[in-house]
């Protein structure tokens, strides 16, 4: 063989191995070339040894080899006073909405205290005595995904308390790229605190920087804040995630069209909660110039679905996509095109609609026959002045 032919195996071996070293969702990954920050125990231990913590987590706070980080803390002598639960709870088995009652964790007897439904920030009384509060959880990169809500009252507690916030971070399914309306402060609700697009691109630790360093908690507090980085995080790849970050969102597919699709939850047209597919369908009864049709009932997801029962006409999305690195209004404008129901309107009265959408002019703008690039031209200048914001808090490569 010649040297030069010698030089380019070299070279495709090389290319081989960075290549495994940096898949997406779909394919295998080498546990040796990307680390979360949970798997990065040697930045952490040292930080949290003779600390008393609580920690923020749910079902997704798992290391590589499937170890629960609360059992793993526990094994390694760290002093876990409470466990904080977001919306669906410490095992992730709740209902989006539902309310996540307190206990105890049956395996460590671990105090667990919800940070959902009436007790979204925690109280004085249930940080006292804490060091750190430890933050883990899979976000999905999306503004109306709660997770990133509970993150910004835990740190304005931190910080009302004197408490340290550290956030072991964890990839974004929607990082790289921004999309959609920003926030109008009007709108500001737990589906949508701060003024940011519905796809923002910052993993769950560069958002706290963020809502940090822009002086976003109340009265401009500041956290004192540490970030555990991610181990060879790539914005623009695609990564496993460790669990399905809540119930309706069971795969990839179903997350890849969660910013998407999320729009439908302030109408009444149904996202297959209650299905085997909920977030890959849309449909109501009213959509029948749809060729798709599904009935939602009661599930484990699911106790008592939109339009529970109910035969539905609408689009099956299911089968697998290309990344959708945009958000899709066309099923929106379509379903609300073809709606015909004399006695209620496409969008719900309480115009959650507006509070998901950060803004009521996307939703009068759809009612006004706007194509979605029109829609979609009057979000640029706030998503320019977004980027810039942005710039200052990413920590990752492209």
């Amino acid at each position: 063989m010649s040297l030069s032919a010698k030089i380019k195996d070299l070279l495709l071996i090389v290319l081989i191995y960075f290549g495994f070293c940096q898949v997406g969702f779909a394919q295998n990954i080498d546990k040796n070339c990307f680390k979360t920050g949970a798997d990065r125990p040697e930045l952490y231990l040292p930080l949290l040894k003779d600390k008393t913590i609580g920690i923020v987590t749910n079902q997704t706070g798992l290391m590589s080899d499937g170890t629960f980080l609360v059992d793993f803390l526990v094994k390694n002598n760290i002093k876990i006073q409470t466990i904080f639960a977001p919306e669906h709870g410490f095992r992730g088995e709740a209902d989006a909405g539902e309310h996540v009652k307190n206990g105890a964790d049956t395996k460590t007897g671990i105090s667990i205290i919800s940070l959902y439904g009436s007790n979204k920030k925690p109280k004085p009384e249930q940080i006292k005595g804490l060091d750190i509060i430890l933050f883990d959880i899979q976000d999905v990169g999306v503004r109306f995904y709660t997770y990133i809500s509970t993150l910004t009252y835990v740190m304005e507690a931190a910080a009302e308390n004197n408490v340290e916030v550290m956030v072991l971070d964890r990839p974004n399914p929607h990082d790289g790229y921004i999309d959609g309306p920003v926030l109008k402060s009007q709108w500001q609700s737990f589906v949508g605190m701060h003024p940011i697009p519905v796809v923002y691109g910052l993993t769950m630790g560069e958002y706290g920087k963020m809502v940090n360093g822009e002086k976003w908690l109340t009265k401009g507090i500041q956290a004192k804040y540490t970030l555990i980085p991610m181990e060879r995080y790539h914005k623009n790849q695609r990564y496993e995630i460790s669990a399905r970050p809540s119930p309706n969102l069971p795969n990839a597919q179903s997350i890849n069209l969660y910013p998407s699709l999320c729009f439908f939850e302030g109408t009444n047209v149904s996202v297959g909660r209650g299905t085997d597919l909920p977030f890959q369908i849309f449909g109501s009864p009213w959509t029948k110039s749809f060729p798709y049709k599904f009935t939602p009932k009661p599930s484990a997801g699911a106790k008592d679905p939109f339009l529970n029962g109910k035969l539905c006409y609408g689009e099956n999305l299911s089968e697998p996509l290309s990344d959708l690195r945009a958000i899709n209004l066309n099923w929106l404008i379509a379903a609300y095109k073809d709606y015909k129901n004399p006695q209620q309107d496409f969008f719900l009265k309480n115009l959650f609609f507006d509070k998901l959408a950060g803004t009521d002019q996307l939703r009068k703008q759809i009612i006004a026959g706007k194509s979605a690039a029109q829609i979609k031209e009057s979000w640029k200048n706030d998503l320019e002045a977004f980027q810039k914001i942005r710039a200052k808090y990413i920590i990752y490569e492209d």
